[in-house]
């Protein structure tokens, strides 16, 4: 459309189309899902425009349980090749935090680093986020959390490593839809999609899906066990969440995940990996 004006000459005129919205379906949830949890390449990249990573939270464990079954190929492949077992565990933790970019093991070294600084106040503390550099205690934690995971590990026949590798994957990523429904509000200034509050559908679904893959895992009582711990662990991150940060962070949340993990290690081997 065109129109004159005043000096004669012709302007064009751009008349805005309207901006249609597309609804999520399943097929983008597991690509938005496959894209902020791992490294994986998608052919063409996100077909929708303003993925909600919330709403597609139904499918963290459905990737959860694709990061674990890296862990346990490799891990069966290093034992295949002879190397000692405590090799191929190691190994197989270090593919799995290749394949998610060491997504929340940022989150979990920033953390500790945030909670060991001398600040004032709240937003002293939420600043420390923002610094690009992980200090010492930080860098420490994550050695840590990795030498938990390892030794305890370790101590498991070949056969219940594997299925540790695989249920810390898809637990620990199924229940973080119920801490960002359900426990403190997001941080003053932090706005990342991660904080979105989920569905309780999408929330349930992911949970419902991660207690199916434990049960015909490890059966009823270690999952009911895992379940408890994780309840407490999930309520005190949420407390301290509000208490240090002014409520959950994207970092808090890597920083649950892998807390989680080495609580369901940890129980695991009480219960049952022999």
């Amino acid at each position: 459309m065109a129109k004159k004006t005043s000096k004669g000459k012709v302007a064009e005129v751009v008349e805005e189309q309207p901006t249609l919205e597309v609804k999520q379906d399943w097929m983008d949830d597991l690509q938005i899902c496959l894209t902020f949890l791992t490294r994986i390449p998608i052919p063409g990249g996100l077909v929708i425009s303003n993925p909600s990573v919330a709403q597609a939270s139904r499918f963290f464990p459905i990737i959860g349980s694709l990061i674990g079954f890296v862990g346990v190929i490799v891990a069966t492949i290093a034992d295949i090749l002879g190397l000692p077992f405590e090799i191929c565990i190691l190994i197989a933790l270090f593919s799995m935090i290749l394949i998610t970019g060491a997504l929340h093991e940022d989150g979990f070294a920033r953390t500790a680093d945030a909670i060991s600084r001398r600040v004032e106040n709240k937003e002293q503390r939420l600043e420390i986020f923002r610094d690009s550099h992980v200090g010492v205690v930080g860098i420490l934690a994550l050695i840590f959390a990795v030498a938990v995971k390892w030794a305890a590990l370790e101590t498991f026949s070949l056969g219940w490593a594997l299925v540790g590798l695989f249920l810390m994957a898809v637990i620990s990523r199924g229940g973080l839809p119920i801490f960002m429904r359900y426990f403190a509000l997001p941080a003053e200034g932090d706005q990342s999609k991660w904080l979105e509050q989920p569905e309780f559908d999408r929330s349930t679904v992911s949970a419902i899906l991660a207690l199916l893959v434990s049960f015909f895992t490890v059966g009823f009582w270690i999952t009911i066990a895992i379940i408890i711990v994780l309840t407490i662990v999930t309520g005190l991150a949420s407390w301290l969440a509000t208490s240090l940060f002014g409520g959950k962070t994207i970092h808090a949340l890597g920083a649950l995940q892998q807390l989680s993990e080495i609580c369901i290690i940890l129980t695991i081997a009480v219960l049952g990996g022999d």
